[in-house]
Formats: C-alpha cells, sequence, structure tokens
C-alpha cells in the first residue's frame, strides 16, 4: 500500500480536534473541622462534560455564574487537576499528564484572564510581563524577545514604548490588550479567553473582540471563549455549549442555537438579555427558584427543579445530549414536543424584543472600532 499524499496528511489532521474533551469531571471536596479535618461532601463543579474543538474555531461556553465554565477553562489548561475524564490536545493527553510533559506544553495552551487589573504584576513593567513567559520557555536570545515585545505590542495596538511602563498607567482596556500580548507571546494554538470582556465597556468589548478576531484569522488560533454576555458571543463564536450547574444542556453551531434554541435553559437565558425601551412590553421566561447547590444536584435532570414544562420523567431520569439535528446536540427528554417560545420559531427573531438594542449597540460599536 502506497504512504498516503501530503496533501491528504494535511486534510486529515486539519478535520482532527486541536482540543477533545471527553467525560471531564472535577468534585472539589468540602472539609469540616479544625483540629481533625474529615470531608463531609463533594462540590461537583464540573460532571461528565464532552465537547470538542476544531483547529481556527471558536467554541462559546455559556451560563449563569457558578455553573462551572471558569473551572471548564482551569481544568483544560490543567492549571487545577481534574477529578476525572480526559483533556487531549492535538493527541497529547493532557489530564493524566506529568509536570514535566506539562512544562513541554504549556507554550501551546494560554489563558486570557477576566479581569485585566488583577492579572497584571503591578511590579513589573510591560516589557517584563511579555518577556517572562519567553524566559520561561527559552525562547529566543535577550535581543530577539526584545524584538518580539515590540512586535507583539503593535499587533495588539499599542506602542513600542509602552513597554518601558507599569500596568496602572494603561486604561482596563490597553491592559486587556496587554494580556493578549502575553498570551500570545509564546505562539499558542489554544487559548482559553474567561470572560476577557465582562470587566469593560460596550465600545472597549468591541474593539477587543475585533482584536481576538483578527489575530483567530492572522495566526490560526483556537479559542475557548468563556462569557456571558450572548450578545458578544454571537459574534465571536463558532459553535456554542451552554453550561448548567456542571453539565452541557446544549451545544450548536451558533446560527442554529441562536434562531432555534431547544432546551428550556436556553430558551431562558436567551429571553433574560435586558430591554432599556421603556414602555415596551418583555417576552422573558421567568425561571421559578434558585439555582440549587452543586453539593446536593438534584435528582434526574438537574434543571428540573427551575424547568416550567418538568415530568416525572425529568426528577427520576438524567437526561442525555441527544442529536437534534447536523452538529446540534440537546440534554432534555422532551424537546421535540415542548412549544417554542413566542418569538423562537421564526429564524432570526429572538433578536427582536430581546437582545436586539444591545446587539445593535454592540455591532456599532464593532463597527466604529475598526479603521476604515
Amino acid at each position: 500500500m502506497s504512504a498516503p499524499e501530503p496533501q491528504a496528511q494535511a486534510a486529515a489532521a486539519s478535520a482532527e480536534p486541536v482540543l477533545s474533551v471527553r467525560g471531564l469531571v472535577k468534585h472539589f471536596p468540602v472539609n469540616k473541622g479544625v483540629v481533625f479535618s474529615r470531608t463531609v461532601g463533594q462540590v461537583r463543579a464540573v460532571d461528565d462534560v464532552s465537547f470538542d474543538i476544531a483547529r481556527g474555531e471558536t467554541l462559546a461556553l455559556v451560563g449563569e455564574s457558578g455553573c462551572g465554565k471558569s473551572t471548564t477553562g482551569r481544568l483544560v489548561l490543567r492549571l487545577i487537576d481534574p477529578t476525572g475524564g480526559s483533556v487531549r490536545f492535538q493527541g497529547w493527553e493532557l489530564a493524566t499528564a506529568t509536570d514535566e510533559q506539562m512544562r513541554s506544553m504549556r507554550r501551546h495552551l494560554q489563558i486570557i484572564f477576566q479581569d485585566p487589573y488583577a492579572s497584571l504584576n503591578p511590579r513589573m513593567t510591560i516589557g517584563d510581563i511579555l518577556t517572562e513567559p519567553m524566559n520561561v520557555h527559552g525562547i529566543g536570545s535577550a535581543a530577539e524577545r526584545a524584538e518580539r515585545v515590540r512586535e507583539l505590542l503593535q499587533v495588539v495596538g499599542l506602542l513600542p514604548e509602552h513597554a518601558r511602563r507599569y500596568p496602572h498607567q494603561f486604561s482596563g482596556g490597553q491592559r486587556q490588550r496587554v494580556g493578549i500580548a502575553r498570551a500570545l507571546a509564546v505562539q499558542p494554538k489554544l487559548i482559553v479567553c474567561d470572560e476577557p470582556v465582562s470587566a469593560l465597556d460596550v465600545s472597549i468589548q468591541a474593539q477587543v473582540v475585533n482584536l481576538l478576531q483578527d489575530l483567530q484569522k492572522r495566526f490560526g488560533l483556537s479559542y475557548l471563549f468563556i462569557a456571558h454576555d450572548l450578545a458578544v458571543v454571537k459574534h465571536i463564536s463558532d459553535r456554542v455549549a451552554v453550561m448548567y450547574l456542571g453539565k452541557l444542556v446544549e451545544i450548536a453551531d451558533k446560527p442554529s442555537l441562536y434562531a432555534r434554541p431547544l432546551h428550556p435553559y436556553t430558551q431562558a437565558l436567551l429571553s433574560a438579555i435586558p430591554r432599556p425601551e421603556p414602555g415596551l412590553q418583555r417576552q422573558r421566561i421567568l425561571l421559578a427558584g434558585d439555582v440549587p447547590s452543586a453539593m446536593h444536584p438534584p435528582s434526574g435532570c438537574r434543571f428540573h427543579t427551575r424547568c416550567p414544562h418538568a415530568q416525572e420523567r425529568c426528577r427520576r431520569e438524567e437526561p442525555l445530549l441527544r442529536d437534534a439535528g447536523p452538529g446540534h446536540r440537546v440534554a432534555c427528554h422532551f424537546f421535540e414536543s415542548l412549544p417554542a417560545p413566542e418569538g423562537v420559531a421564526a429564524g432570526d427573531k429572538p433578536q427582536q424584543g430581546r437582545f436586539a438594542v444591545r446587539l445593535a449597540a454592540f455591532e456599532a460599536a464593532r463597527r466604529a472600532a475598526r479603521p476604515g
């Protein structure tokens, strides 16, 4: 048998996911007692989460605060050790990798943190902050690193002379640009963006989202984009995964999820965006009760305590992610028979009266932020 053609090898390599997560689990022990400490329970922060990210793709992970989004991002990077499951990056298993193996992989896996004020060392200059990861991984000579710092600052829209300044001399948006430049310093392939624009105002959010998209095209990056702002997610994502209480409840490509959300929780999220126009009637899906404790999650479907369509089966049997169309999976026993909420069934109409204003403001800011 002849060896495969180089073009076929390249096609197969590009088809393989850059990141493959299967059955990811993280339980944090809850201890009681000071002298004789004992474990009295487990916080089930992430429970059997699976997804893939292709090369050059952006997968958005959305959900309420405390649902396990950021924990999932940190597990992917092995900043915390998983309780179980598999995390494969370009065929390499990260979940069970040794410290030495992880050190060699770190340069390919980077993170952009949420808070641009807390994520930069105030005692280091911007040049030192950008040089540090290159020093750790032994990249280049001193002169090459200095040149790399100048290039990085220009790539993210800052000036080379900014390398001599300290973080307190920059605005929030400029600091986040420094955080992006730091993530790019070691030429990674995958970046976890942990709510990178949530601390910024709308105009700066648009600039940062434009920058992330431009960098993705320029360097072929893959993103795991963790967020709760569905207007931002609509612009930057290729696919969207919805998380509730440690589990994925729906995952689909962006057009399918926004035009036809199938899980009751996803429908509620899309209806929850505030409408600032006075006098206009809301079409919001109100969920009963509070998010249950991750230490004592409900039996069966974890969403059944707040779901307006819950039935007895939901209380007894945990739903699995099932196919609901090409690339669309939903964890709901009855999604086929659930009535579509008003304004959801007709294509793009979920935008009307729900997050149209927020989306329009963000789109306008993005257009204004792009030169020309």
